[in-house]
C-alpha cells in the first residue's frame, strides 16, 4: 500500500449544497494499534470508527471533543474514539471472546450508539444515545445523522492493520440547490468506490477517479495527530475527588493505587507517601490570630 500522510481534506461541489471530506490515517492509526494487541476484526471496526470520528468532528468545527462509542453486551463491550477540534484523536476497545461475526452479532441484542460533544469551556456536554441501526459502522452513523441531525449524510469507511480511511458526503439543506440531481449523482458515483481505492488513492486521485466531470473545489489538507489527554495531574484531581478517607482505605488493602489509561496504556502509581502529599497540598492552613 502506498503510504500517505495523516490528513483531512475538505471539498465542495460548486453551485450545489453538497460538501465532502476525506480522511486518511497512517502513523496516527499505528499509534493507536501499537499500544494494545488488537485482533484483525478490531483493526477494521476501530479503524472505521476512528475515520468516522475525524470526519464528523470536522463537520462540527468543535471547540472541544467529539466522542463516539459503540456499547455492547456481546463479545464487544466497548468501542470508543475521541477526536477534538484540533484533529487530535485517540481510541480504545474492550472485548471478551473470539471476534467472529457481523457487528450486530458481536455487539449483542442491547447494543447502543453514543455520541458526546464535550466543550472545552466547561459548558454542559451534549450526549445522544440511540439503539444501533445498521450492519456496519457507516450505516449506524448514517442512520443516526439522518434521524437526529436531519442531514442527508453518506459515509464510506475502510480499515485494516495498515491504515484507516474514509469519505463523507453531506447535503446542506439551508443552501440553494441549483442542480436538483447533484446529490443523487455524486452519491451514486461514490457508491462505485472500492475499499482498496479508498485506502490507497490520494484525495486528489480519488476525487478525479469519481468526479472528473464535476466542478469540485479541494481545500488545503489539515494534519491529524495522535494525542492522549491523560496526565498525572488529572489522576491527582480524581483521587482528591474520591477523598482522603477512601484513598486511605484502598491503601490499607494494597501497597499502592495504580490508575491505568486504556487509550495510551500509561500507568500512574501512587503509594502512601504520594497520597499524603496530594492531600497535604490542599489541607487548610490554620493560624492563631490575636485581635487587639
Amino acid at each position: 500500500m502506498k503510504k500517505q500522510p495523516d490528513s483531512l481534506h475538505r471539498f465542495l461541489f460548486e453551485n450545489t449544497p453538497i460538501r465532502g471530506e476525506r480522511v486518511h490515517l497512517d502513523a496516527v492509526w499505528h499509534s493507536v494499534l501499537e499500544r494494545h494487541d488488537y485482533p484483525p476484526m478490531m483493526h477494521k471496526l476501530m479503524g472505521e470508527l476512528s475515520a468516522a470520528a475525524v470526519l464528523l468532528a470536522a463537520t462540527l468545527k468543535l471547540d472541544g471533543s467529539l466522542i463516539l462509542q459503540i456499547q455492547g453486551t456481546g463479545v464487544i463491550k466497548l468501542l470508543v474514539v475521541e477526536c477534538d477540534g484540533e484533529m487530535q484523536m485517540r481510541a480504545t476497545a474492550k472485548w471478551e471472546g473470539e471476534l467472529v461475526g457481523t457487528l450486530p452479532e458481536l455487539v449483542g441484542d442491547n447494543g447502543r450508539f453514543v455520541i458526546t460533544l464535550a466543550p472545552k469551556n466547561g459548558n454542559q456536554p451534549y450526549q445522544g444515545i440511540v439503539e444501533l441501526e445498521g450492519d456496519t459502522v457507516a450505516e449506524i452513523l448514517q442512520n443516526y445523522m439522518s434521524r437526529s441531525e436531519q442531514l442527508d449524510t453518506r459515509l464510506w469507511l475502510a480499515a485494516d492493520e495498515r491504515a484507516a480511511s474514509g469519505m463523507l458526503l453531506q447535503k446542506m439543506p439551508e443552501m440553494h440547490d441549483n442542480d436538483a440531481d447533484a446529490w443523487a449523482r455524486v452519491t451514486q458515483l461514490a457508491a462505485t468506490l472500492k475499499d482498496d481505492e479508498l485506502m490507497q488513492l490520494s484525495t486528489e486521485e480519488l476525487l478525479h477517479r469519481l468526479y472528473h466531470e464535476e466542478d469540485v473545489r479541494l481545500f488545503e489538507a489539515q494534519r491529524i495527530t495522535f494525542h492522549c489527554s491523560c496526565t498525572r495531574e488529572k489522576v491527582v484531581q480524581m483521587l482528591r475527588m474520591l477523598g482522603e478517607e477512601e484513598v486511605d482505605s484502598i491503601l490499607a488493602e494494597r501497597a499502592s493505587i495504580e490508575v491505568h489509561c486504556d487509550f495510551c496504556n500509561q500507568s500512574y502509581e501512587f503509594d502512601k507517601v504520594d497520597a499524603a502529599e496530594l492531600f497535604a497540598a490542599i489541607a487548610p492552613v490554620v493560624t492563631n490570630a490575636t485581635r487587639h
